[in-house]
């Protein structure tokens, strides 16, 4: 049998849970805190592979093992390696408060609607889009992807972090609120449990039914009256249903609209859980777009400016969507290609750029694929009768990155 044992947020590891171990594995804090049986083996956890075999050896003789973790070992924990391993049933868990729940508890704020995302080992894009796009997230922060580093990443959002540290420890603990700003020119060493990332405006957010990952809108492609726009300069709701099942916006995704006009596309991407960029050159749009995603209750990073000059300072997208462009539209979708990790989508009304944005997808590794939309909606007449009223056609290209073509983009 293994016995798995959070630990680690302040609560004490029983000592009839360690009687009669002949191995204990753990990270050495946890090891150091607890007296060992007599004659039991030590091992401190770094590489998780050896580790594992030195257990297996153990558990084909029938000896028992105990392994101490952080929290609670089966939120993000070592539990899904052992069960994957040995089997959940050779496992006994005793879990204790996770470090999500002891930090969000530590400031007051429940955390049924807070997304959780781990940063350690892993890529810290993620968590960054998952924090631009969230008002309350959770990072398991590790090496490499801590306090700092995410602060820097996160620039200029409107965000607070609480950093989390040596949770459970009554000389060591600390929990502080810092800017992204802040964050990023600290050191923060190696006692970081986790980090919240909050808009402070929503923090508290409202009942909900499901806990952590927000409920996807219940329709998207939503009419135009429900956006702000000028002179029906908009994308169109069909064009709009075709463009998003392509984009396939997601948390955790970082999308550009570029050419944003009303921001009609990127509110739709920002309610379905992704970051968003949307950039505009006219004050008047930018103005528009604010408006939009606040009405929607989402966040919307606006960039003022033209592409692609603009593109340069933000973060490689993993899908981009293009509405406008002008004469610059092959300029503007070779930039956002050389940069996309996923697809781009280009929505054209003039019939003569499609070849010289076909081109500009294709020499950038992707394979291309289109169709022209031309849709008639209901439209009423005098006397109880209805015609059909058509829509201005669409060219709408979409370009989906090869995996070969993958190795040039920034991971």
């Amino acid at each position: 049998m293994i016995t798995v044992v959070g630990t680690g947020t302040g609560a004490p590891v029983p000592a009839d849970v360690l009687a009669g171990a002949a191995l204990v594995v753990g990270g050495r804090r946890h090891l150091d805190a607890v007296r060992l049986p007599e004659g039991a083996e030590r091992i401190v956890l770094g590489p998780l592979a050896p580790a594992l075999e030195t257990v297996a050896e153990y558990v084909g003789k029938e000896l028992p093992v105990v392994v101490l973790a952080s929290g609670d070992p089966g939120f993000f924990g070592i539990v899904r390696a052992l069960a994957e391993r040995f089997g959940a049933g050779r496992l006994d868990v005793r879990p204790g408060v996770s470090s999500v729940a002891t930090a969000f508890a530590r400031v007051g704020l429940p955390w049924d609607d807070a997304v959780v995302v781990s940063a350690h080992g892993r890529d810290l894009r993620t968590a960054v889009n998952v924090c631009r796009a969230h008002p309350k997230a959770a990072v398991l922060t590790g090496p490499g992807a801590g306090p700092a580093e995410l602060g820097a990443a996160l620039g200029g959002d409107r965000r607070v972090l609480v950093v989390a540290s040596a949770l459970g420890d009554p000389e060591r603990e600390r929990v502080e609120r810092v800017t992204p700003a802040e964050a990023a020119a600290r050191d923060w060493g190696g006692a970081v449990s986790v980090v919240l990332c909050l808009d402070e405006t929503r923090a508290l957010g409202g009942l909900r039914t499901v806990a952590g990952v927000p409920a996807q809108p219940d329709r998207w492609a939503l009419d135009e009256s429900e956006f702000a726009h000028r002179d029906s300069m908009i994308t169109k709701f069909e064009v709009r249903a075709l463009a998003l099942a392509r984009l396939g916006p997601r948390l955790g995704d970082l999308v550009w609209d570029v050419g944003a006009g009303s921001g009609s596309v990127a509110v739709e991407c920002a309610r379905l859980g992704a970051a968003v960029v949307a950039v505009e050159k006219a004050p008047d749009g930018v103005e528009r777009i604010h408006a939009n995603a606040r009405a929607h209750g989402v966040d919307v990073r606006v960039v003022h400016g033209s592409a692609p000059d603009v593109l340069g300072e933000l973060d490689d997208p993993d899908a981009v969507f293009i509405g406008g462009g002008g004469r610059e539209l092959p300029a503007v979708v070779g930039a956002c290609a050389r940069r996309a990790r996923r697809t781009v989508v280009v929505a054209m009304a003039a019939l003569d750029r499609v070849p010289a944005a076909r081109a500009a997808l294709t020499s950038a590794g992707f394979t291309c694929d289109g169709v022209l939309l031309q849709s008639s909606r209901l439209a009423p007449l005098p006397g109880d009768v209805t015609r059909l009223a058509a829509t201005n056609p669409v060219f709408l290209l979409w370009g989906v990155r090869t995996p070969a073509s993958s190795e040039g983009v920034a991971q």
